[in-house]
This record gives C-alpha cells, sequence and structure tokens, in this order.
C-alpha cells in the first residue's frame, strides 16, 4: 500500500501548495511553464487538483485545466524527497480519473525537458509531440491589475524612452549592461550564470537624470513604473511611516511585474542615530527587512536614487540588499552637446553649439533643458514685439545661459567624486 493518501485540493492547502512550487522553483530543474497565478486559479476555481498527502503535509499537487474534450496539465509538483517513488505516476492517473468524468479525451501536457513531472508522464504512456515551438508573449500588466497600478500612481510609460536618452554614455553604458540586458534577455543571462539584479542604486548631483534613467530602463522593459515618495508616505496612523511604507510594498506584491523607483531615498534611508525613539529609526529598519522580500520576486526591480550616499544608513549599503550602487555624473562635454541638440531641434544647425556647450560647462541635462527653452522664449517674445524676422540664434541661447544658475557646484563635485572613490559598486 502506498504511504501518501490522495485527496482533492482544498483552500486550506494553498500555503503548502505554495511552499512546494517554491521547492520546485527553486531546484535546479527546469522551471515550470505556467504561472503560479494561473495554477492557484485553476485550483480554486474547480478545475482538476489532486494533492497527496503524508501525515497531513503536502508532498505531491497536480492541477489540470478543461477546455472542451482537451484537458492541459498545468503543474505536477513534488517534494524533493518523494520524487522517483511513483508518486507523479499517481497523481496523474488521479487527475485522469477526474478528467474522464468531464467527457476529456486528449490530455496534454507542456514541459521543459527534465522537469519535474516529465519521467511519470512518460511512464503514465504519454508521449513527446515533436516538431513543435512553443511560443509566448507575456503582457506585464493584466486587466486585473490596472486599477490597483493606477492606486499606486503607477503607469505604462511609452516606448522609446531608452532611445531619447542622449549623452551621459558612461552611465547609459553601464546601466544598459549591468541591468537592462539581464533583465531583457534572462534566458542568456542563465547560460553565462549571471544574475538579474533585483535592486540597484544611482547616485549623483541634482539634476543628472537618475529619474529618467529609470523610467527610461521601465520602457525598455515594458515593465509598469511606479514611483514611491517617501514625503506622501502617511506619517500618523497605527504604525506611522514604517506601517505606510509596508502597506505599499504589500500592494506592490499583487502586481506580476514592476519597477519601483525611490527618489531621494536618504529620507527613509538614512543613517540611524541609535535611540530606539528616533522616529527615523523604525522606516529605516522597516525599509532594510522590506528589500530582502521584495528580491525573492522575479519581475521585479528597485531602483534608489540619492544625491549624496554619505547620508544613507551604512547598512542600506552593504552587498545583499543592492546589486549595484551606479554613479550618473554630469555630462561631459560631448554629452552636453548631444543635449543641446536635442533641446533646441532644427535651431542646432544654425548656432555656435561650440560656444554653448563651453559656457554650460557646469549644467545638468535638466539646466540645458531650461536654458534652450528661455533662449526659444526670448527669440519669440522679441519677434511679437518688433516683427523683425530675426530668428533665434547663438546669443540668444547665451543670454538664456548667462541668466540661468547652474545646479552644479565645485562642492557638489567633489563629493560626487568622493562617494565614487568610497562606494561606487558596478
Amino acid at each position: 500500500m502506498p504511504v501518501w493518501r490522495l485527496r482533492d485540493f482544498h483552500d486550506d492547502d494553498l500555503d503548502q501548495a505554495i511552499q512546494l512550487w517554491d521547492q520546485n522553483r527553486q531546484s535546479d530543474l527546469p522551471q515550470p511553464v505556467f504561472p503560479l497565478s494561473e495554477v492557484v486559479s485553476a485550483a480554486r476555481n474547480g478545475q482538476p487538483a489532486v494533492v497527496a498527502l503524508v501525515a497531513e503535509q503536502v508532498v505531491g499537487l497536480a492541477v489540470a485545466r478543461v477546455d472542451g474534450e482537451r484537458a492541459w496539465i498545468v503543474l505536477i509538483a513534488l517534494s524533493g524527497s518523494w520524487r522517483n517513488r511513483g508518486l507523479g505516476s499517481a497523481l496523474i492517473a488521479d487527475i485522469e480519473r477526474r478528467l474522464r468524468g468531464s467527457g476529456v479525451r486528449r490530455i496534454s501536457a507542456v514541459l521543459a525537458p527534465g522537469a519535474t513531472g516529465a519521467a511519470a508522464l512518460e511512464n503514465s504512456g504519454y508521449h513527446q509531440v515533436g516538431g513543435l515551438v512553443f511560443h509566448e508573449k507575456v503582457q506585464h500588466l493584466g486587466a486585473g491589475d490596472m486599477g490597483l497600478l493606477a492606486e499606486l500612481g503607477g503607469r505604462i510609460l511609452p516606448r522609446g524612452l531608452w532611445e531619447d536618452l542622449v549623452g551621459m554614455r558612461e552611465a547609459k553604458e553601464t546601466i544598459e549592461k549591468r541591468i537592462v540586458l539581464p533583465l531583457a534577455e534572462p534566458d542568456v543571462a542563465d547560460r553565462y550564470g549571471v544574475t538579474p539584479p533585483k535592486a540597484v542604486i544611482l547616485f549623483g548631483p541634482p539634476g543628472t537624470g537618475k529619474t529618467s534613467f529609470a523610467k527610461a530602463v521601465a520602457s525598455r522593459l515594458g515593465w509598469p513604473f511606479v514611483e514611491l515618495f517617501p514625503s506622501r508616505l502617511a506619517s500618523d496612523g497605527a504604525g506611522g511611516l514604517a506601517a505606510s511604507l509596508r502597506d505599499a510594498f504589500s500592494d506592490l506584491a499583487e502586481l506580476e511585474s514592476v519597477l519601483l523607483f525611490i527618489d531621494e531615498v536618504e529620507e527613509i534611508a538614512a543613517a540611524r542615530s541609535g535611540v530606539a525613539v528616533d522616529p527615523g529609526h523604525g522606516v529605516t529598519n522597516e525599509l532594510l527587512k522590506l528589500i530582502p522580500a521584495f528580491r525573492d520576486h522575479t519581475d521585479r526591480l528597485l531602483i534608489c536614487a540619492t544625491n549624496s550616499l554619505r547620508t544613507l544608513d551604512p547598512a542600506f549599503l552593504r552587498p545583499g540588499r543592492f546589486d549595484y550602487i551606479i554613479p550618473v555624473g554630469p555630462p561631459d562635454p560631448v554629452a552636453r552637446e548631444a543635449i543641446w541638440r536635442r533641446y533646441l531641434g532644427p535651431a542646432a544647425d544654425a548656432v555656435d553649439l561650440g560656444a554653448l556647450v563651453q559656457a554650460s560647462e557646469m549644467f545638468t541635462p535638466a539646466d540645458i533643458e531650461f536654458a534652450a527653452r528661455k533662449g526659444a522664449q526670448r527669440a519669440f517674445e522679441r519677434e511679437v514685439t518688433y516683427r523683425s524676422g530675426q530668428p533665434v540664434g547663438t546669443d540668444d541661447f547665451l543670454a538664456a545661459v548667462d541668466d540661468t544658475r547652474p545646479t552644479l557646484t565645485d562642492q557638489a563635485l567633489a563629493s560626487f567624486h568622493e562617494d565614487i572613490e568610497h562606494y561606487q559598486r558596478i
């Protein structure tokens, strides 16, 4: 007599079933084809689902989905100590019995070679069908996620933001190689033993484009973009800021994929004073606890941005929480020329770009954008006043540069280079 007992799946089995799924997902075996959300939905909505119990412990699970006269086996999961002992074949036989009662004539399964259940299917008389290619397109936001995304203040960003980033070549290449490509091509990354990042920090002076890079990464991946504003977290109510932060991360866990961006993260991760009653102590502790849990999920990326790493709590910067700490510095002359060209548009060919690049040495991309708009506005106002027909020219933009206070200072640059020396991790 077998030592296990088979019965229908009950809602009370859900926690153990998820643990069993995680065991299979974290093993060296090929990953299941159908996502956990589909499996759970089928099991909880009356589709054939069987669990194997040993002393009330779930050690096996099989779930199918019926579609007319065809059924798909969407999951076979076994506890590691119960593989190769006939349990998989027993689960399949029980699923087949239930499917026959539903009028099913053809039963199919899609598994990666060597995945859990492959041997059991072969032993149960299933035959591999060659010459087929499995095609899949993932929509990162399901219909049920739209309302939640709106509640979180998130959105799907338009395509092309990555290509729109001009200048900043060094930072862009680093972010593409370290962040974008491993996430965009996970199969290639896995083949070469590269683990896609789950959390990164971008640091640099204000206005250098950290937020633009975060949005561009979300655009490139096609993931929902959610920005968490520390200043908007509720400080009242039970638990205060820490509870509000925990609730926000809990809501995010319901999305299939997400890029979470926290700007000015020092507001909730500042160096702790060591005094337990310090109000900042609890929220920093909470964030330190939330990051590892966030990292446990696939299709998640946390990008934090700060103007000064030295203000962050040391525990926040330790390896294990953040994969990379990447500088995003001010634009060099080549980058400044590219940024001027972007914001000048057709006027770029009619002005002395070299003069503008030299005059804007301490400008960030945001400063250049402002000066370009201000120069164009100056020429526009002259035209509507005098109707001279004089086009916008170099002098208009140089005057705008002179009238624009640069964001960068010698002190800010010195601090930035010190942060690179002490904290950069790429």
